[in-house]
């Protein structure tokens, strides 16, 4: 896939706005409880109908990742996961996924991995779209010319105190979708969907047509169904790490993570944007 062809990410979207129906992005931190095993966690989320799996790569020095998220990337760490084992495990999933996937990470593993090997390799596993989640815009030049000669899409974070004009930059750089978070502070499961969420939604929607998935304290079906009035995604992180957490031990873990799944997509289809 070249630039200017559709990714598999645009084609979802695509797909899900011709639909009208609320896409589904959950977030998994990698190697947690084990690589072998985030790969059968992979394989069950996408079975039960998440839209866009993101994969996180352990770190040890987090900005925004709330308890659950944190714990599970210890955990990970203890078990040896690492950039590279991580793409080695997508690589190893690709074929039985149908979904895209977008690896989550920091700025540092993937410098010291070096930016073309790492465009390369993420390539060659067949990974969709990369999140650097600590990278600036103003900074991101390089990466985002490295993913698109390898066809993947550079996805950038759009917070409630962003700029106008940063969301216009990230519109004009990024490629396959936007992450807006509802709120300032770290991940985490919440009651319900922060205000600030719509507002940037409509801030966005104000300035680009890309599509818009909103993340950060989102855990049941009614705050995916909310969040779809306005985005075209709702991404669910923590109360996912916290049913592999619970179970990552017992034989029932890949029900249990396909049963949240489908719990999540049960209140029906979005209004339209």
């Amino acid at each position: 896939m070249t630039e200017g062809r559709d990714s598999r990410i645009d084609a979802t979207f695509k797909r899900l706005r011709a639909a009208g129906r609320t896409g589904l992005v959950t977030f998994v931190s990698a190697g947690d409880p084990s690589l072998p095993r985030s790969a059968d966690v992979l394989r069950a989320l996408d079975r039960a109908g998440a839209d866009v799996l993101e994969v996180g790569v352990p770190f040890s020095d987090p900005l925004a990742d709330g308890p659950e998220i944190q714990r599970a990337s210890e955990r990970a760490l203890a078990a040896g996961a690492t950039l590279s084992g991580v793409l080695a495990m997508i690589a190893g999933v690709r074929a039985d996924i149908a979904a895209p996937i977008v690896l989550f990470t920091y700025a540092n593993p993937v410098a010291r991995m070096g930016l073309e090997a790492f465009a390369r390799r993420a390539a060659d596993a067949g990974v969709d779209g990369v999140l650097a989640l600590d990278l600036p815009i103003e900074e991101a030049g390089d990466l985002r010319a490295t993913l698109a000669a390898r066809g993947l899409d550079t996805i950038f974070l759009l917070s409630p105190t962003t700029t106008t004009e940063r969301i216009r930059q990230a519109a004009a750089l990024g490629r396959g979708f936007l992450y807006g978070i509802s709120r300032l502070g770290v991940t985490g499961v919440r009651d319900r969907v922060a205000d600030d969420a719509r507002a940037l939604a409509a801030r966005v929607r104000a300035v680009t047509a890309m599509p818009l998935a909103i993340g950060f304290g989102i855990s049941r079906p009614e705050h995916v169904a909310e969040v779809g009035a306005w985005a075209d995604a709702a991404v669910v992180g923590s109360g996912l790490v916290r049913v592999i957490a619970e179970y990552g031990g017992r034989p029932d873990l890949l029900d249990r993570v396909a049963d949240y799944v489908k719990w999540l997509k049960s209140e029906g289809t979005r209004a339209p944007v």
